[in-house]
């Protein structure tokens, strides 16, 4: 097998475990993704999914070419990070991804200085929650709010970023201020939707009452409109909290979720040009905004006591 396609494709399905999965990875449509399995498995007279289970499982012959696309795709990967690293242009594209909390509250400011300073730099930014993969090339930096394990990885650690729980003042003057966390409870509370895996949302599920859940959403910046349209109390970053004048902390900020706020990229791309100018400039302009992101302002409370 000479193709490397043909190991993407059948690497993507191994992955999603679905022709679905693969076909929103690979960028195509799923009858194209069926059509090109179909045609590998004729060509080479072996079936390498069993299509019958869900998610499709390989067989033995599917699983020797999902290792061995799997080996390729880490020496293609090295190959390429080795040779961008070597690159000392201030031009070309950045793959970005962030948090939307982040994205929405605070790092528009500080892209729009960097790209003032760098014009010949492309920025693309990938807003998700998830932690997308650096090792895999699907971003070049992350900022997010995990140290990074992976020896691989290069961090530059921001802050630490404190969460607590924030009402509007009409919830609040109609349903009264929670006296402490297991008053929670007794209030209307928002929060994520069923599949959601982040800290804050096990957390909920831990430690308040699941008949006090009033709405959930998939989204923080939905959940902080939900909080201002007085739909109930939602727990929240306070640098996305502490800026909003007609929301207001009811806790304090509860230290379990305090996160760490990272900017990481891949060891092999740290010195190249563009990358390390976006080190100096975004983290330097993160850095500067250290105040509001560790919740030192405080912010407004009505806090009983």
């Amino acid at each position: 097998m000479s193709d490397w396609n043909e190991f993407r494709i059948v690497l993507a399905i191994g992955r999603a475990g679905s022709l679905a999965g693969a076909a929103k990875d690979l960028g195509h449509d799923h009858s194209t993704i069926f059509r090109w399995l179909n045609a590998l498995e004729k060509r080479r007279g072996v079936q390498l999914f069993d299509r019958t289970t869900h998610p499709y499982v390989p067989t033995e012959a599917g699983l020797q070419m999902v290792l061995a696309a799997e080996r390729l795709e880490a020496e293609i990967l090295a190959v390429d990070r080795a040779i961008t690293g070597q690159d000392a242009r201030l031009s070309g594209k950045l793959r970005i991804t962030s948090s939307e909390t982040l994205a929405y509250r605070i790092l528009n400011e500080v892209l729009a200085g960097f790209r003032r300073a760098h014009e010949g730099i492309e920025l693309e930014l990938l807003v998700d929650n998830r932690q997308l993969d650096l090792l895999r090339r699907e971003a070049d930096i992350a900022i997010r709010a995990t140290r990074p394990r992976e020896g691989e990885l290069f961090g530059r650690k921001i802050a630490s970023t404190p969460w607590t729980f924030y009402g509007s003042r009409r919830y609040l003057a109609d349903r009264g201020c929670p006296s402490d966390l297991a008053a929670l409870s007794d209030h209307a509370v928002i929060g994520w939707d069923s599949g959601a895996v982040a800290a804050a949302s096990k957390w909920l599920t831990d430690n308040i009452s699941p008949h006090a859940f009033a709405y959930r959403s998939s989204s923080l910046i939905n959940q902080l409109m939900a909080v201002k349209a007085g739909l109930g109390l939602a727990l929240l970053p306070c640098y996305l909290g502490d800026l909003e004048p007609d929301i207001e902390r009811v806790q304090d900020p509860l230290d379990e979720l305090t996160r760490e706020l990272w900017l990481i990229t891949h060891k092999d791309l740290r010195h190249t040009a563009r990358v390390r100018a976006f080190f100096d400039h975004v983290g330097g302009g993160l850095l500067a905004r250290r105040a509001l992101l560790e919740a030192e302002c405080g912010g407004h409370s009505t806090m009983a006591g």
